[in-house]
């Protein structure tokens, strides 16, 4: 593509799950009661902390908690669940990035390439210190949302440190964070922890409902693990589809029809796009697909189905806690196996049908 071409293209955003509404246009938070009662007791108590880190697995909702919380604290709402009128004009200010006592920080675009950089670099924190200088003296609350902050180098974080330990008056620093623990200790022990958890099968419900996925949405909860990014993402990416297929290739357990694995093996082998990266997306349903096999053994096999017929497929290859023990190894094989190949840049088509190869010829039960 020539540059001017890609000029002309939508920049990237870093903090959006493809095909997915932003966060910030999001108008309430499903499933995290307790994180939002825990933020609203220490504002109405007024013990308003100054950095807030917001944690949890990716997909829960961090961001849309972090943007509501910017949307009721900058709006004055004052309601008692975050709730802001839609008509208020900060919303459409916030909504259209254009509210002056706000500051996002993110993954910057590079200028030259106009793709997204692997890092929050110092200079985004060096912004967002001139933000704080520069809108002091315009008087009210400020705030500042960082999404994602472990996703910082090294200089960024220190920077950001700096900052955290002078903080500016009237201000709130909202820190998004899928990995906590890469954080510096001296920054988490600056920040009150929101820690969000995956959503249950009834809110995943709720929130495809709102989306418009009503009609696939209890097996992309069954397979996204509570997290709606990931339902998106493999709504995005045709994800149940595919591991249609995968449960197909274990129909006939220990057979396995070898062309269609090929084809799935050479799927894989796709070109990564805005929706994602092929070889991920079947690799990541092939590890849950072995995960559910190992549950079927201990537990039984798990409803609501995730394919049609994966029922009666993981009842059949792990009917007992004896082969619920095969299964959990041979998913852990596999994902150090996709681990290893991939660092080695081994031919994706090829990487997965070793695996499915690999999988055919373990010891039946």
């Amino acid at each position: 593509m020539r540059k001017s071409e890609m000029s002309d293209a939508p920049l990237p955003e870093p903090d959006r799950v493809p095909g997915a509404p932003h966060p910030r246009d999001a108008a309430r938070i499903i499933g995290q009661d307790a994180a939002v009662a825990d933020f609203l007791a220490a504002a109405q108590a007024h013990r308003l902390h100054h950095a807030w880190l917001i944690s949890g697995p990716r997909g829960t909702g961090k961001a849309t908690l972090a943007w509501n919380i910017a949307k009721w604290l900058l709006s004055g709402a004052g309601t008692p669940d975050l709730t802001v009128p839609p008509d208020d004009p900060t919303i459409r200010r916030i909504r259209a990035l254009s509210e002056p006592r706000l500051h996002l920080v993110r993954r910057p675009v590079d200028e030259k390439t106009l793709r997204l950089r692997a890092e929050i670099t110092v200079d985004e924190i060096r912004r967002l210190q001139g933000f704080f200088h520069m809108s002091a003296a315009e008087g009210g609350h400020r705030v500042a949302i960082i999404d994602a902050a472990d996703e910082m180098n090294q200089a960024a974080a220190n920077a950001l440190l700096k900052l955290l330990e002078e903080p500016p008056q009237a201000s709130t620093l909202l820190l998004v964070a899928h990995q906590p623990a890469r954080l510096l200790p001296t920054i988490r022990s600056r920040c009150r922890e929101l820690r969000l958890h995956p959503l249950s099968p009834e809110d995943m419900g709720q929130v495809l409902h709102d989306l418009g996925l009503d009609h696939d949405a209890a097996r992309l909860s069954a397979l996204s693990g509570g997290s709606i990014g990931e339902a998106l993402r493999l709504a995005g990416q045709d994800g149940l589809a595919v591991y249609q297929r995968i449960t197909g290739l274990f129909a006939d357990y220990p057979r396995m029809d070898r062309r269609a694995a090929a084809a799935l093996a050479e799927m894989a082998a796709g070109r990564a796009g805005a929706e994602g990266d092929p070889f991920d997306l079947v690799v990541t349903l092939l590890d849950r697909f072995l995960t559910r096999a190992a549950r079927s053994g201990l537990l039984g096999a798990p409803l609501p189905e995730a394919a049609e017929g994966e029922a009666e497929v993981l009842s059949r290859i792990s009917p007992d806690p004896a082969a619920a023990r095969l299964w959990a190894a041979a998913q852990a094989q596999l994902s150090a196996r996709a681990r290893a190949g991939r660092a080695v840049n081994l031919d994706p088509s090829a990487l997965v049908l070793d695996m499915l190869i690999g999988l055919a010829n373990q010891p039946a039960v």
